[in-house]
């Protein structure tokens, strides 16, 4: 029953990130990925690059070394994800490896950027990676509200498969 096998097994392959022109940075390549909207990404460029430049004024520190620690503070170490056991739903508290927990940092980042109001978007952004690197801001807060929720649920953490 089934088809002819080859014997070799189908390996997921990725598209491969190529880094950015100013900075020759994979992750920078990556956040104006995420920046972009509707293909336009010469424009999330600008809004990435005119961010580094308000980041380099403002902390008179190097906006790379900025944006990796605000990286590594906004990156969350567990989520919960909903699982159906018997006859209810319980939220599973889950570790977050690799690339889904870089992915939920630029996303968080840019979330709480765009919720902030009166400013050009790259003026809103370079607050954001400056306050995330601080361990403050809105990115800051929702990592720790993810958190709180995986510790209030621990109980149901031997439901993880």
């Amino acid at each position: 029953m089934g088809g002819i096998t080859t014997g070799y097994a189908r390996k997921n392959s990725k598209t491969k990130n190529y880094s950015d022109v100013k900075y020759h940075s994979v992750n920078i390549s990556k956040l104006i990925n995420h920046m972009m909207r509707r293909g336009k990404k010469s424009t999330a460029q600008k809004v990435v690059y005119n961010c580094f430049e308000i980041i380099k004024e403002k902390t008179k520190k190097d906006p790379l070394e900025i944006f990796d620690t605000a990286m590594r503070n906004v990156g969350p170490e567990v989520e919960v994800k909903s699982r159906r056991i018997g006859g209810g739903n319980y939220q599973v508290p889950v570790p977050v490896m690799g690339e889904r927990r870089v992915t939920l940092a630029y996303r968080w980042l840019i979330a709480a950027s765009k919720a902030r109001k009166g400013a050009p978007m790259s003026e809103k952004l370079a607050d954001e990676l400056i306050a995330a690197a601080n361990k403050e801001g809105a990115a800051i807060k929702k990592r720790q509200d993810t958190y709180k929720m995986a510790e209030a649920n621990r109980a149901f953490a031997h439901f993880i498969r």
